[in-house]
């Protein structure tokens, strides 16, 4: 994924833009960046690796190295970033934050003819460079950010730096992540995350609106291209990677995730499917907060049986290899035996993908006691790899344990059956909830129906992207 933040004020803005940056490291762990401007130095630029270190400790020193009126920073999985571009329409500094899946077909298209790209390792293009060659493809900033984004294949999130300190920000064509505006006494900003500015005294503003581009200054905000009608918001975002205090489209997340939870607590009492338990628990950090909703609601005592230990480790997915970070996520659950000997549990996990670390999760479980495992995921089964956003954890379709069971049980054919197999209440769909308990020894399973956790969001359907579960974006 990855997140950014920048502000246009009358004085050095970059103490802020550092904290403000900071705050979005829940988002990424490859790459950080800062880029500001300065009316004596002009346009400056640092990216560090973050992959073993957090943003803070690797841009501690930045203030001894840039200074700026306007400044931006983000936080990427994928690419360094931000970048300084020399174009026609001047220099500047660039980051985004998204995909770009049809890179090679548009440097065919339209880059053939001239120019060159330098090539990350594996011969990758640096998805920010491309962006920028699309954006040149017209004579402003706005027409180009429009373009571009047309021709994407993908999600386009972009910050733009310019020359003389404004800053242009602009939603994806179709506002699959956010973008917010604050203001504050000496200019205005914008970020990925609410909070981050909050924190930092700015007011809210407003939430940009699909395809929605404008340009800040230290005097105010102005609108260069209107919002588009059609919205298509990822709703992992309230899910899983949103953070506890974040609000987008006006839905707090931690308040989102009570309500799932209440949901998926209703229905198990509505289908006779709530079991006996001593406690019930969320599967840390981001299953917590739907677990208390369902404890809450079920009024079945909320515990935590095994504590993350994080001062050190403190993101399970920051070693660059898989092993390393399985080994990671292990040596970090610390049990609370008074909780878990004798005891029968039920875990709320955010969501069910590979199902790598819940196996070994459920394995320690029961090597310190537990009776029985009971699991709920906080989302429906995911059936499908994401191709709009750039997660950390991206997976190929049949990475996804629901998709391996699925050929397991029926072979390619039941691929032709998804949608039964989401469906707790089908014959197909309770032979994969009874293979995957079977295949990690929980005492029982039920994942939240799609129409659940659009409820528990609470905007229109047409309105949310859900293509992870049933293939519709």
């Amino acid at each position: 994924m990855g997140g950014f933040f920048g502000i246009a004020a009358r004085q050095d803005c970059l103490k802020d833009v550092f904290f403000g940056t900071d705050y979005h490291s829940h988002l990424g762990t490859s790459r950080g960046g800062m880029a500001a401007f300065d009316d004596e130095i002009g346009l400056q630029r640092k990216i560090h690796n973050i992959e073993n270190a957090p943003f803070r400790t690797k841009f501690e020193h930045i203030f001894e190295e840039m200074r700026g009126r306007s400044a931006i920073g983000c936080i990427s999985d994928s690419d360094p970033q931000p970048l300084l571009v020399r174009s026609r329409l001047g220099t500047y500094a660039i980051c985004t934050v998204g995909v770009v899946n049809n890179a090679e077909a548009l440097i065919s298209q339209y880059l053939s003819s001239g120019g060159h790209f330098d090539a990350m390792t594996g011969g990758k293009v640096n998805a920010n460079e491309l962006v920028a060659a699309m954006i040149d493809q017209k004579p402003t900033f706005a027409e180009g950010i429009r373009f571009a984004q047309s021709v994407i294949e993908g999600t386009a999130n972009i910050l733009i730096l310019c020359q003389d300190g404004t800053i242009i920000a602009a939603r994806d064509r179709l506002g699959r992540l956010p973008v917010q505006i604050g203001r504050g006494e000496d200019g205005y900003c914008v970020s990925f995350e609410s909070f981050a500015y909050q924190k930092l005294g700015y007011i809210p503003q407003r939430e940009l609106g699909p395809g929605e581009i404008v340009r800040l200054s230290a005097e105010g905000v102005e609108q260069l291209c209107p919002p588009g009608e059609e919205m298509h918001i990822c709703a992992f975002l309230w899910s899983y990677y949103g953070y506890p205090t974040s609000t987008y489209e006006g839905v707090n997340v931690e308040a989102m995730r009570y309500r799932n939870g209440e949901i998926m607590a209703d229905y198990d009492a509505a289908t006779g499917q709530l079991p006996e338990l001593d406690y019930v628990s969320g599967v840390p950090d981001s299953g917590t907060p739907h677990a208390i909703g369902y404890a809450n609601r079920s009024r079945i005592p909320f515990g935590r049986p095994y504590i993350k230990y994080t001062p050190t480790w403190y993101r399970s997915f920051m070693p660059v290899e898989q092993s390393e970070r399985n080994r990671i996520a292990k040596m970090k659950q610390i049990p609370v035996r008074e909780l878990i000997e004798g005891k029968r549990l039920m875990f709320v996990d955010d969501s069910i993908v590979r199902g790598t670390q819940l196996r070994e999760t459920v394995e320690f479980l029961y090597a310190n006691g537990a009776t029985e495992v009971h699991m709920r995921s906080a989302c429906p089964p995911i059936m499908y790899g994401c191709k709009y956003l750039n997660f950390s954890r991206s997976t190929g379709d049949m990475e996804l344990i629901t998709r391996r069971t699925i050929v397991e049980l029926e072979g390619e054919e039941g691929l032709a059956h998804l949608d039964e197999y989401s469906d707790g209440e089908t014959e197909r769909g309770k032979k994969l909830r009874a293979a995957i308990c079977e295949k990690f020894h929980f005492a029982s399973l039920e994942f939240q129906s799609l129409d659940g956790i659009v409820k528990a969001i609470g905007l229109p359907p047409c309105k949310l992207c859900t293509y992870c579960w049933n293939g519709k974006g």
